[in-house]
């Protein structure tokens, strides 16, 4: 059969390590060999001997899901093998945590991670009682971290002089040493006449780096997160 779907371009090679890789711009890729955790219902396919088994976030993590509808729905992968993840035909990226690093990132943009990683849903500080990404997932520990983003994301430098303010909507996650608050960019006045779309925003302040994505949440995606 010949065909350029054949084509070295698409054609899945041997593995050269245990562990987290991109395997295309819209998928990874993870050869397992003891156990690893990734977003329910994100395996396009496997081979070898995996078992998959959802895993609960606890009462504290049910409640925060039920009040805001943000969360972590995971599942444990164990066993040897290889497995492929992806969400939405949504873009891929994998970042390394480092000891001492705390990375916080909004629920729906997690797909898989090492099971080195602890990760603890927190209350995004400042964010007060409503607002989109209320409750974000914080990673620590040593390890990989697989990320899904519609399209192609912003990572944008945050300094002591410059702070960044983002879409609560849009906002994929922050590096340790930012603060955040609720800033509204509009006045009351402004909010009677219909207002302009953009009232609140996350302001992130101090020292790092936000990812951001290129579009806003839809409500129907945000309700999947």
């Amino acid at each position: 059969m010949k065909s350029d779907l054949f084509s070295g371009e698409h054609l899945v090679q041997p593995a050269s390590a245990p562990g987290m890789s991109v395997q295309n711009a819209k998928s990874i890729r993870y050869v397992v060999d003891g156990e690893m955790l990734a977003r329910q219902g994100s395996m396009i396919a496997h081979r070898g001997s995996l078992q998959f088994e959802r895993k609960g976030q606890g009462v504290g993590g049910m409640l925060k899901r039920a009040v805001t509808g943000e969360g972590l729905p995971l599942m444990t992968v164990r066993g040897q093998g290889e497995a492929w993840f992806a969400h939405e035909a949504q873009n891929c990226f994998v970042v390394d945590v480092e000891p001492g690093d705390v990375f916080t990132v909004n629920g729906r943009n997690v797909l898989c991670f090492d099971a080195t990683l602890a990760y603890e849903i927190k209350t995004v500080k400042g964010a007060g009682i409503t607002g989109g990404g209320l409750f974000n997932s914080s990673f620590t520990g040593q390890g990989r971290l697989g990320l899904v983003c519609d399209g192609t994301p912003l990572v944008i430098p945050v300094s002591h002089h410059q702070p960044v303010f983002v879409d609560t909507d849009a906002v994929v996650g922050w590096t340790a040493r930012l603060s955040t608050s609720l800033h509204r960019s509009q006045s009351f006045g402004s909010m009677i006449r219909g207002g302009s779309g953009e009232a609140v925003q996350l302001k992130l302040e101090g020292e790092g780096f936000v990812v951001v994505r290129p579009s806003e949440a839809t409500p129907q995606k945000a309700q999947q997160a």
